[in-house]
């Protein structure tokens, strides 16, 4: 009940009032939405890309962190971008979207704007050491061990 109540109210905010570059694409329930986030700065990597975001919650959010990860769409044109901390199957290695590393004050809002920062500082054309081994695998990103000490991106 609690997560539908929060859910409820976040849904509002961003219904109404979001950073510039995120948006709301979709959201048929309380159980999983879609967001775009766009890179403002000149980033040549990202420019003139939306990427798509996909948020499952489940009833225990906000104490437990939503599975975000980003998904491909073709109408409208949404890749998965190129980073070194995100998987070509969508899977965003990030410390906030796991266990030890989110906070039941973060919300939608926050882990978007999180991830729009993310992409804006990096430099790196690339994917992970290990995309295709963890793409292979078919791991949630739930059930995955990031390292979280790379402070070079």
């Amino acid at each position: 009940m609690f997560a539908s109540k929060r859910l409820g109210k976040e849904l509002a905010k961003l219904q109404t009032c979001l950073p510039p570059g995120i948006a709301l694409a979709s959201a048929p329930d309380l159980s999983e939405w879609q967001m775009d986030i766009k890179v403002l700065d000149p980033n040549p990597i990202y420019l003139n890309l939306t990427f798509r975001l996909r948020f499952r919650f489940t009833n225990n959010y906000p104490i437990e962190a939503p599975e975000v990860v980003f998904i491909t769409s073709t109408d409208p044109p949404r890749p998965i971008p190129m980073h070194p901390h995100i998987y070509s199957n969508g899977i965003i290695c990030l410390d906030l979207l796991g266990s030890a590393g989110w906070s039941p004050v973060q919300n939608v809002e926050s882990i978007c704007m999180s991830i729009q920062s993310m992409l804006t500082g990096n430099t790196k054309n690339e994917r992970p050491v290990g995309d295709e081994d963890v793409v292979r695998s078919r791991q949630g990103p739930k059930n995955m061990r990031f390292n979280y000490d790379d402070l070079t991106v």
